[in-house]
């Protein structure tokens, strides 16, 4: 029997739902997190083993030995979400306080899809220099940092002198997190019409870090820079391009090394005849218009991920003639979003106590996120897991945290099912404990 058509109106009202729902249930709940114990507490007498004076002995092993911190107390699986609030969302510089519920949303997507505690840390300071200074002296309370919502150029030379500095994992998801679903995304979207990565010819629009960051993983995973283009809010970037200063070494570099054809222009000319498109500019709709997808060419790929609205309406872009579709919601079918990449990716890299992740593991995680849409089999309007498929973490966190063992940066070694066994364990139990929270009312059901 044929469904019945959905009109523009319905997918309209589909897409602002969300944002009404969100005003009500944020001040019901008050919050999205808070912490809970996770071990016994059988009656007061065992605060004495947990608190005083029992914990004064695990105090002692730890100052003897540093590396049992990992084992006496929590941080083994602590992660903390780090931001500046200067580029939240597709909202731009909205400050450490605003951003508080991103990052509360975060760390809940960190627990119940990855089983990782972490935790929100919006500091008040545009500063580089004192932000990182701030996340060198909280080293100790966390196995991980998450970078977020940081604006460019500065985010790179934060992230960079971090990861030199520090020994515990830090990464700035809106880099490496965003590459890793794009990439997996973009692999299954080609498969689906039939083209090579490295023939597809490939237009970026925006150029922010997870732009960047996203082009460079593409070019690893074989795509040719050459047929490569770059759009910044003035144009194409080309090597005519006069107005770019040395601070932006990023967008000088994409000058020298894509656009073969030395084109001029905006997001129109971009577009012509071309393969594939991925945006990550600002919110739309309107960004991108129907007849400039028009003259893309066939069977073209186009990936719109600003948020919270895509540059062009999902239907807009297929009545224009996309074959392929994706968003970064999850409210339409191909979400791209990190929500599906960096639960696991951490989880795979606690495990097995990495001290960095390189794009290598990211690249690992992509190319197992798009065999798990794979084996479910491909579909235009299927192109990667979602985030209720909940045994696609365990095989992303084995196939990052064995990519770790083999590059020689991680500080355990486990067999292939002992990671399977543990990354599902701690990830089973984050679901169970939100089940078992909400069938006792514990966490009430929202009401109206």
């Amino acid at each position: 029997m044929e469904q019945p058509k959905v009109t523009k109106e319905e997918l309209l009202e589909k897409a602002e739902k969300p944002t009404r729902d969100a005003l009500k249930m944020h001040p019901y709940y008050k919050g999205k997190i808070e912490i809970v114990p996770k071990c016994v507490i059988r009656d007061v007498d065992d605060f004495a083993i947990w608190y005083t004076p029992g914990v004064a002995e695990p105090c002692r092993e730890i100052s003897r030995n540093p590396e049992l911190a990992y084992e006496y107390t929590n941080r083994a699986n602590m992660v903390g979400i780090v931001t500046d609030g200067t580029r939240v969302l597709g909202l731009g510089d909205i400050g450490p306080l605003a951003a508080m519920p991103v990052m509360e949303g975060k760390a809940l997507l960190f627990k119940y899809l990855g089983g990782v505690d972490a935790f929100p840390i919006c500091l008040d300071t545009k500063d580089p220099d004192e932000l990182i200074k701030a996340v060198k002296l909280l080293t100790p309370s966390f196995g991980g940092i998450n970078l977020e919502d940081i604006e460019n150029p500065k985010c790179f030379y934060i992230l960079d002198k971090l990861r030199s500095e520090m020994t515990i994992p830090v990464w700035h998801d809106d880099q490496q997190g965003t590459a890793a679903v794009t990439l997996a995304g973009l692999i299954n979207a080609l498969k689906i019409v039939g083209k090579k990565i490295e023939d597809a010819k490939i237009t970026m629009i925006g150029i922010g870090a997870a732009n960047v960051c996203i082009s460079k993983m593409i070019f690893k995973a074989g795509a040719d820079p050459k047929k490569f283009i770059v759009v910044d809010s003035k144009g194409i970037l080309s090597r005519k391009r006069d107005d770019i200063g040395p601070t932006h070494k990023e967008k000088l570099e994409f000058c020298r090394i894509t656009n073969a054809e030395n084109r001029d222009g905006g997001i129109e000319e971009a577009l012509k005849g071309q393969d594939v498109v991925i945006a990550l500019s600002k919110s739309g709709p309107g960004v991108i218009k129907k007849e400039w997808i028009s003259a893309m060419a066939d069977n073209s790929i186009v990936f719109v991920c600003a948020n919270p609205i895509p540059e062009i309406w999902p239907w807009e872009a297929k009545e224009a003639g996309a074959r392929v579709v994706a968003t970064g919601r999850s409210d339409f079918p191909n979400q791209v979003n990190n929500s599906v990449g960096f639960p696991a990716i951490f989880r795979g890299t606690l495990d097995v106590r990495a001290r960095t992740i390189t794009d290598e593991m990211c690249i690992a995680a992509a190319y197992e996120l798009a065999k798990c849409a794979e084996d479910k089999g491909l579909q235009e309007d299927h192109l990667l897991p979602t985030m209720d498929e909940w045994e696609v973490f365990p095989r992303e966190a084995v196939a990052v945290a064995r990519k770790a063992m083999e590059q020689g940066v991680a500080g355990l070694t486990f067999s292939e099912k002992e990671l399977f066994q543990m990354a599902e364990t701690k990830i089973k139990r984050a679901r169970d404990e939100v089940g078992l929270l909400m069938e006792k009312g514990i966490i009430k059901p929202y009401k109206e």
